[in-house]
């Protein structure tokens, strides 16, 4: 069974119909579904699942209790260290569904860096990614980091260099940005 790894940017808090159209899609082929529990994308495609009544969704968490679970899903709480705070605290339950997933499905809104984490594991983990980016409506397929730096490389350098200071991004990917901003001078 394939299982996908949804998660998107915190800022997308609604599903746009071409969106909601691949979560159709995914229910129509019985795909085991994986999320995250934050708010935003999360909880937008938590909530697209279950008007759709679909029941092969499990929802991951740290701490205590799931921040969301529309569907009341199973969930898999995801034991961290107690020293971690934040993004670093919220990312071990990315991670490890990186790991369990064969693919991911991101809804990033070009600036999030929590998303292009999930990307990078994904990737890493040598999974394909399939990223929805909002402000364009376009939907990309990622499949390595050279795809994933090309796809970066669009993004201004306030982004990119916010992304920068947050995760650390790949090393091509920070040339290219230097190489960019010199021919910019």
């Amino acid at each position: 069974m394939t299982t996908v790894f949804l998660s998107g940017s915190r800022k997308i808090g609604r599903i746009a119909p071409e969106v909601r159209g691949r979560l159709e899609n995914m229910v129509q082929k019985g795909l085991t579904i994986v999320t995250g529990d934050a708010n935003g994308a999360d909880k937008a495609m938590q909530s697209c699942l279950h008007e759709l009544g679909y029941s092969d969704v499990t929802v991951y968490y740290v701490g205590a209790a799931p921040r969301n679970n529309v569907g009341s899903w199973p969930t898999r709480n995801v034991v961290t260290d107690a020293k971690l705070q934040g993004r670093d605290f919220y990312a071990q339950k990315d991670r490890e569904m990186a790991k369990v997933a064969d693919l991911g499905f991101v809804l990033w809104d070009g600036k999030s860096s929590g998303s292009v984490q999930n990307m990078l594991s994904l990737v890493a983990h040598k999974k394909a990614v399939v990223v929805y980016v909002a402000p364009e409506k376009q939907f990309y397929n990622v499949r390595t980091e050279d795809e994933l730096v090309d796809l970066l490389s669009s993004c201004d350098d306030e982004t990119l260099n916010d992304i920068g200071r947050k995760i650390a991004l790949p090393d091509r990917l920070k040339k290219a940005h230097r190489t960019q901003q010199a021919f910019n001078l």
